[in-house]
């Protein structure tokens, strides 16, 4: 996963910045993602794979490497750390086209 797709105007890239920094938007996406997700102007398929956890569709998309592996953590991990190496796992099924890891 190099830089070669990168794509900078992906809004994926501020929904995860904004949920690395703020822990209330954390909260809520944990409890209410569509309404979240609603906020932010989402193409179809970016959201989509938001929705399926489809890192891969989001790579493809123009995702930024290191933020796939913030965003994993923030879905399948928490703050403290616990939980990163099944978030780790998550990522590279979903990198290995292995379907849905939600």
């Amino acid at each position: 996963m190099g830089l070669e797709k990168f794509n900078p105007s992906l809004v994926t890239h501020d929904l995860i910045q904004d949920l690395k920094w703020s822990p209330e938007l954390r909260v809520e996406f944990a409890e209410k993602e569509a309404a979240v997700l609603d906020r932010y102007p989402l193409r179809k398929d970016e959201r989509h794979a938001i929705e399926t956890r489809n890192f891969l569709a989001l790579y493809d998309m123009g995702l930024h490497p290191y933020l796939g592996g913030q965003f994993a953590r923030l879905i399948f991990g928490n703050e403290a750390g616990k939980g990163a190496a099944v978030a780790v796992n998550k990522l590279v099924e979903s990198l290995q086209g292995k379907g849905s890891v939600a």
